[in-house]
């Protein structure tokens, strides 16, 4: 098949199963709701009552599905005017242990991924020496296997003030949170994970960790964690593994969020510290202080990563006192260590409208600008490699391209076809794809489909 052409997920049957048992018991009656009503969450409705019956008894399931489109349009390293898609199901059942064994303000969730397809940035916007930063299509990435994405335990004492939940989930699910309505990499999910993903893993990748959140007011709460940093989580064979062999080191973050109202009007603010125990490698020294692009040394090691996160969510206005409709605004930062990390801050900001049109009370339209600069001294390191290797021309196979600063913005329109289903079509500008000016600026279309079977 042509790497332009559409591609049927890997894994695509074992889903399509489900799916089809799911509709086994999809068939309506009076008392339950029908499948494909729009006002129900579920494309397959009640199963003849049967969900409804189990909810009732603490077991929620859910099949969701995120499929993307990435089509370049215009410019990128290769103007070829290609289309790629990727997709994810996730398939959970949530159990409230509160009604099942009589356990107070307890909960557990199991939740497993199936990540499929291809990537429109890899090698049609960004130049594959070098790879990019940001991804046109953000469901992509860390494998197309089917993996552990949730297996956690969840425990609130002292009427729900202290929250304790431990297991295997990722940092971006509870630090650094972010909701996931574009399609662009740069304003979806935790924005840590995207720039230092070698030591902090988003969704779908899981660890053993624990996270202990204690509510100081209604409105404030401050939360710390400890996750295993353990880069055999990301290797393709290791969907399912629950052991810690090859773990490294431990990710400690910890945040405080502040959840206040304006003008009756729902916010959110966080500010949040990273620090990895790990060893990392320097960007561009070697042991001694001295370029290793020079030397040829091994870069020197450094005993530990840091870095901080600030981020913003206020909706501003409302619609005839109408709380679902309206205008937010967000914005997002992160600053890493220079000293380890090619990305050294990154900062975004946009807003979203939900309910413009009366006719269309549940469509949202949603702008984002991002920016993400390389470190000063990651760029140095490729441009010791190029005078070491006496290259300076660009289409030259062993030229390392010098990468300094990318920027990114998306307009969507969400269109709420029914309560399991959105289209989000999309166009993204990237100007300097991977931080490269030899690039030329890319304009990429997109689709984003959100399904709740």
């Amino acid at each position: 098949m042509p790497a332009n052409a559409f591609s049927r997920p890997r894994a695509f049957l074992p889903f399509t199963a489900l799916i089809a048992f799911s509709a086994l018991g999809a068939v309506p009656n009076a008392f339950a709701v029908p499948a494909f009503d729009p006002q129900s969450p579920f494309m397959f409705g009640d199963w003849n009552g049967t969900r409804g019956d189990l909810s009732a008894k603490g077991y929620d399931f859910k099949l969701d599905y995120t499929g993307e489109v990435g089509s370049n349009l215009h410019g990128g390293y290769n103007r070829d005017h290609a289309t790629r898609y990727s997709d994810q199901f996730a398939l959970g059942m949530h159990m409230d242990l509160a009604k099942i064994l009589g356990w107070h303000d307890a909960e557990f969730q199991l939740t497993l991924t199936d990540r499929n397809g291809d990537n429109i940035s890899n090698d049609r916007i960004n130049d594959p020496r070098v790879g990019g930063f940001t991804s046109a299509q953000e469901v992509w990435g860390r494998g197309n296997i089917t993996r552990i994405t949730q297996l956690w335990y969840q425990q609130k004492f002292f009427d729900q003030r202290l929250d304790i939940k431990a297991g295997r989930f990722g940092e971006g699910e509870e630090f650094n949170s972010f909701p996931c309505d574009f399609q662009n990499l740069a304003f979806c999910g935790s924005q840590v994970g995207n720039w230092v993903g070698s030591v902090w893993y988003n969704w779908p990748v899981s660890q053993w960790a624990l996270r202990v959140k204690y509510n100081i007011t209604p409105e404030l709460y401050a939360q710390v964690g400890i996750f295993e940093q353990n880069p055999s989580n990301l290797e393709n064979d290791n969907g399912f593994k629950l052991s810690g062999s090859g773990t490294e080191g431990a990710m400690l973050p910890v945040e405080l969020i502040w959840k206040p109202t304006l003008n009756g009007l729902p916010g959110e603010y966080r500010a949040g510290y990273y620090y990895s125990t790990a060893d990392a490698n320097d960007v561009y020294k070697d042991r001694n202080g001295q370029p290793a692009a020079i030397t040829g040394q091994d870069y020197r090691s450094a005993s530990s990563r840091h870095g901080f996160w600030l981020g913003a969510q206020q909706q501003l206005t409302s619609v005839a006192s109408d709380n679902s409709r309206g205008l937010s605004v967000f914005a997002n930062a992160t600053v890493h260590d220079k000293k380890t990390n090619a990305i050294d801050n990154y900062v975004q900001g946009g807003i979203v409208y939900k309910g413009l049109f009366d006719a269309r009370a549940r469509d949202d339209i949603g702008f984002a600008l991002a920016r993400v600069h390389v470190n000063p001294a990651y760029r140095k390191n490729a441009e010791w490699h190029n005078r070491t290797l006496a290259v300076s021309d660009y289409n030259n196979a062993a030229y390392l391209p010098i990468q300094d600063t990318e920027y990114s913005a998306e307009l969507y329109y969400g269109v709420h076809m029914a309560n399991w289903l959105v289209l989000r079509p999309n166009l993204q500008y990237i100007r300097h794809p991977g931080g490269v000016t030899h690039i030329d600026d890319a304009l990429i279309g997109g689709l984003k489909i959100q399904a709740s079977f």
